[in-house]
């Protein structure tokens, strides 16, 4: 599979998590795209920061911020690393939490007003 390809599986597979337990582990979703050893994590992780890369291009919340470690319930820090090249988070480390956590709010936001349409916008959550 490409790595397009896996950006895209991804994605939909992100958007597709329960609103009420949006996030998941990475292990869980190498097991749901059904790669095989060597290399899963890896894969996942080359193909989670794609989909970064796309979302800030366009705009949008990174969906890759779903995605977590089992230690630490948080995503790894190579996520953290290519938030702030990407200019979506702040340097400051001691930031970085809250940066996630106001990602993932907007993450929620954006999937409800699409599923709600044209009247959903900025502080209408």
């Amino acid at each position: 599979m490409s790595d397009d390809a896996l950006a895209a599986q991804i994605r939909d597979i992100l958007i597709r998590q329960a609103p009420d337990d949006p996030c998941i582990t990475y292990r869980e979703l190498a097991e749901q795209l059904g790669l095989q050893p060597p290399g899963t994590i890896q894969r996942v992780a080359v193909a989670l920061e794609q989909t970064m890369r796309e979302d800030v291009a366009k705009g949008r919340a990174m969906i890759a911020a779903l995605v977590v470690s089992r230690v630490g319930e948080m995503p790894r820090p190579g996520f953290f690393d290519l938030a702030v090249a990407l200019g979506r988070f702040p340097d400051d480390p001691a930031q970085h939490h809250d940066a996630w956590k106001a990602e993932c709010l907007a993450i929620r936001r954006e999937q409800t007003c699409s599923r709600v349409g044209p009247v959903c916008g900025p502080g209408t959550l």
